[in-house]
């Protein structure tokens, strides 16, 4: 069963990059601070099948040109993720 928590004295600045990260995966503050916790806490494997679909839904959200090898190479030497 879900418990509650509140926290108290958060640091702005840990407020602010809390709040950052929430709105850029469009999650609400709460999901946000549960998903850090859940990340450092509780460390899980994902299966490869999960890791695939993940993977495949991202690159579904990206634009849709051709990336070539060259191209791929030549951003990694710009220092591109």
């Amino acid at each position: 069963m879900p418990t509650n928590l509140t926290l108290k004295n958060v640091p702005d600045e840990v407020y602010d990059r809390l709040k950052h990260s929430a709105a850029l995966h469009r999650r609400s503050l709460n999901s946000e601070a549960i998903l850090c916790l859940e990340i450092a806490l509780v460390p899980t494997s994902i299966p490869p099948a999960e890791r695939l679909a993940r993977a495949r839904a991202l690159r579904a959200t990206l634009p849709q040109k051709k990336y070539s090898v060259k191209n791929i190479d030549a951003d990694k030497q710009q220092g591109r993720p």
